[in-house]
């Protein structure tokens, strides 16, 4: 049985999943956390999780009783499959589809159905992803009808009644950064800004302000500018 007090979330180690842990661990009483290895050209995002998560608790140390097991799921398969910019030593760029060449079709598609049968196992009702269309990169996989669509169909198919939360779907990153402050003042907003992983080409040689990355990749653009916002507001 499903427990409405345990919370699974879609943790990459980046900025938006973070800050989906920490409002995760403001409403649960139990929370675990999920990663994906799927032949991600950063996958230094992955390296990131576990200091992450260590960091956050040293930053808020309340929400240790709460915070439960890590899991890893191996989908090389999908890094097979796909020809993008983030899974093949390729030029980010636009495509003719009008979508950038960092979309990874099916990605949060897949992620959230393993992370629903993995929910099962832990007996989570509630599924935490960062996905947004407010500061995104046009992906039709992180839209809000998309989401809604897929819990509808994740319920039908499971006969389970999960609930797809997400918490940062109309929030820019400036406002990301705020809902972390909000959640866990300045020591949690240090906390992601310095172990967090954004940056599409895994650069954790160059540090900003805004924490490490190429500075130059979309993702590293729009962190960029939401930290500045944030700081300016």
């Amino acid at each position: 049985m499903l427990s409405d007090e345990t919370a699974l979330v879609l943790f990459s180690g980046g900025q938006d999943s973070a800050t989906c842990l920490a409002w995760a661990l403001s409403r649960f009483s139990r929370v675990e956390t999920l990663g994906f290895a799927y032949g991600q050209r950063h996958a230094v995002e992955l390296a990131c999780r576990d200091r992450l998560r260590e960091t956050m608790i040293e930053a808020m140390p309340e929400w240790a009783p709460r915070l439960g097991a890590d899991h890893t799921l191996d989908l090389g398969i999908l890094g097979e499959i796909s020809e993008t910019s983030l899974t093949r030593e390729a030029e980010i760029r636009m495509s003719d589809s009008g979508l950038p060449t960092t979309f990874v079709p099916g990605r949060n598609l897949l992620f959230l159905t393993f992370a629903a049968t993995l929910a099962v196992r832990r007996h989570a009702r509630h599924i935490v992803t960062g996905v947004c269309e407010t500061d995104y990169s046009g992906y039709p996989d992180c839209r809000d009808d998309t989401i809604k669509a897929l819990q509808v169909a994740l319920n039908l198919g499971m006969e389970e009644r999960f609930v797809l939360h997400t918490p940062l779907m109309w929030l820019d990153k400036a406002q990301t950064w705020n809902l972390a402050a909000t959640l866990g003042g300045a020591p949690l907003v240090r906390a992601i800004n310095e172990e967090s992983h954004s940056c599409y080409l895994g650069d954790r040689t160059h540090r900003h302000d805004w924490g490490y990355g190429c500075g130059t990749c979309p993702a590293c653009e729009l962190r960029a500018r939401g930290w500045s916002e944030y700081i300016d507001a």
